[in-house]
C-alpha cells in the first residue's frame, strides 16, 4: 500500500467505518435493539471489520496484513448473515436490508481486491480465494 500513511487513508477502512456506524444506527431502533444478542453480534463483526484492517495495516509486515485483511473480510460474511436473520426477523424492511447487503458487499469486494493486489506483490496470490 505504497503511499498510504495511516489505516485511516485505506479506502476500505473507510467504507467499513460507514457501513459500522449504518449497522449501530439500525441496530439502536425498535426490535432489533430488543434482541440483544442479534445486535450485540452484528455489532461486533461491524466493527471486527475496520478494527481488524487497522491492526493489520499498524503490523508493517505484508504476511500479517495479508491475515488481518483476510479476517476482515471473513467478518463481511459474518455481518451479512447477521442481515439476514435481521430481516428474516422483521427487524429490517426490506430496502433498509438490501442498502446495508450491497454496503457490506462492497466492503468485501474492497478488501478481496487489496488482498489479491498485495498478495501478487508478494507472489502468493494463488493462494487466496476471491
Amino acid at each position: 500500500m505504497a503511499g498510504i500513511r495511516r489505516f485511516e487513508d485505506v479506502i476500505a477502512w473507510q467504507k467499513a467505518r460507514i457501513l459500522t456506524r449504518e449497522i449501530y444506527r439500525v441496530s439502536q431502533a425498535g426490535d432489533f435493539a430488543r434482541d440483544y444478542h442479534l445486535a450485540r453480534q452484528i455489532r461486533g463483526a461491524a466493527v471486527s471489520v475496520m478494527a481488524n484492517v487497522a491492526e493489520g495495516f499498524e503490523r508493517s509486515r505484508p504476511g500479517e496484513l495479508l491475515q488481518f485483511l483476510s479476517v476482515a473480510k471473513a467478518s463481511c460474511g459474518e455481518v451479512l448473515s447477521h442481515l439476514y436473520v435481521a430481516v428474516d426477523a422483521g427487524y429490517l424492511p426490506d430496502r433498509e436490508f438490501d442498502r446495508l447487503k450491497k454496503s457490506t458487499e462492497e466492503v468485501s469486494r474492497i478488501l478481496g481486491g487489496l488482498r489479491a493486489s498485495l498478495a501478487a506483490k508478494r507472489g502468493t496470490s494463488k493462494h487466496l480465494p476471491s
